[in-house]
Parts: C-alpha cells; sequence; structure tokens
C-alpha cells in the first residue's frame, strides 16, 4: 500500500505525471496510434498540439477512459493508481477544483 501523502497531486505532479504517460504511448506504436485516432490528431500536428493548454488534459482523460492502460501505466511509472487519476482530475477539472489535493 502507498502512503496517503504519496497521493498528494498539485500543479506540477500533474503535468509531470501526464508527460510521463504521454512518453509511455509514445513508446508503443499501438498505444500512440490509438491516441492519435481517439484525439483526432496525427503525427504532422502533434507537435503543435503538444503546445496547447488542455493537451496533457487529453493524455490524461486518454489513460482514465481506459483501466488496463491506466494500470499499465502506473505499475511502469511505480506509481497508485489513485496518484494517476488525482492528476487527471486536477488537469480536467473545472479551474475551482485545480487546489492542491
Amino acid at each position: 500500500m502507498f502512503p496517503k501523502q504519496n497521493l498528494r497531486v498539485n500543479r506540477q505532479d500533474a503535468e509531470d505525471i501526464a508527460v510521463q504517460a504521454l512518453g509511455f504511448l509514445a513508446g508503443d506504436p499501438e498505444k500512440l496510434e490509438r491516441f492519435l485516432a481517439m484525439t483526432g490528431l496525427g503525427p504532422e500536428n502533434l507537435r503543435a498540439a503538444a503546445q496547447e493548454p488542455h493537451f496533457l488534459a487529453q493524455i490524461m482523460d486518454h489513460m482514465a477512459g481506459d483501466e488496463s492502460l491506466l494500470l499499465a501505466f502506473a505499475a511502469n511509472q511505480g506509481l497508485p493508481p489513485e496518484k494517476v487519476m488525482r492528476a487527471q482530475q486536477f488537469l480536467s477539472g473545472p479551474p475551482h477544483e485545480r487546489e492542491d489535493a
């Protein structure tokens, strides 16, 4: 079991987890292709999309929408799945909910 304090997520934590998630997806062509297909992005516009403020939330929404993907990512990174979900909630939630949780 992970200590409770390890579940806390602030903006930097959430963004770091999202960047790690993108790396995880990019490390497997099938996973990356599925993400691109679901977001409507392509290899030609991925870099430009990555500059958009909502891009990290899209990554985390994609991870949260597939439990097996989320669990594989969390295990790969040594993170509790709950922390990954908190990162997703932080990045995708309404601005008033984006407090250090």
